[in-house]
């Protein structure tokens, strides 16, 4: 049996590529307004048309804002699925696509938040796939060397651990969409009842 010697970056950007293909996509696919923007408890953080935020503070350069706060309440509020899928886009993919690859900053402030589900998950393949993609070209001695000023208290630490917490922050947060579509769906159907 002859097996091809595979990098560490290639390797992780697989990992990541085989949940995206195998559980992420089709669970996102058909996502509704209606769900992006469910608030399933009260006082939730989401995404919302500029000037109707409820929480202290509101990021965002277009028509759009995300609610959040500094320092985050603790407990923190309950998030919608627009605010987590662009946690992702913005804070967990598109910050680090800026700094690492070459493509825009991106920061809470200056992104251009999606107004719906569609565009966002747009916003969220092209994220996904710029780090996948980024992460996949990495030489061995660039995943291993110091991630770098651009990663503030992670500048010491080897690109390799920032690539595992991304990694694992992708799956978390997309779990928790997937899960929150779950609850939308039984919740809807059990008021219909």
């Amino acid at each position: 049996m002859t097996t091809t010697s595979r990098s560490w970056p290639d390797q992780l950007a697989a990992q990541l590529r085989w949940h995206w293909d195998h559980q992420l996509s089709a669970r996102l696919a058909g996502l509704t307004d209606e769900e992006y923007f469910w608030e399933p408890v009260a006082d939730c953080w989401s995404v919302r048309p500029r000037g109707t935020g409820t929480a202290q503070m509101q990021a965002g350069s277009g028509a759009m804002t995300i609610d959040f706060a500094f320092p985050e309440p603790s407990p923190a509020p309950f998030t919608t699925i627009a605010w987590r899928l662009d946690h992702v886009i913005v804070g967990v993919l598109g910050a680090r696509n800026g700094v690492h690859f070459g493509h825009e900053q991106v920061t809470y402030d200056s992104f251009e938040y999606a107004p719906t589900a569609t565009q966002a998950l747009a916003q969220l393949e092209r994220e996904y796939r710029r780090w996948t993609d980024g992460v996949a070209a990495m030489s061995e001695d660039e995943f291993w060397a110091p991630c770098g000023p651009g990663e503030g208290g992670w500048a010491d630490h080897p690109m390799a651990e920032l690539v595992l917490h991304i990694n694992r922050e992708v799956i978390h947060h997309l779990s928790e969409v997937c899960l929150l579509r779950d609850l939308h769906l039984h919740t809807i159907r059990q008021d219909a009842s």
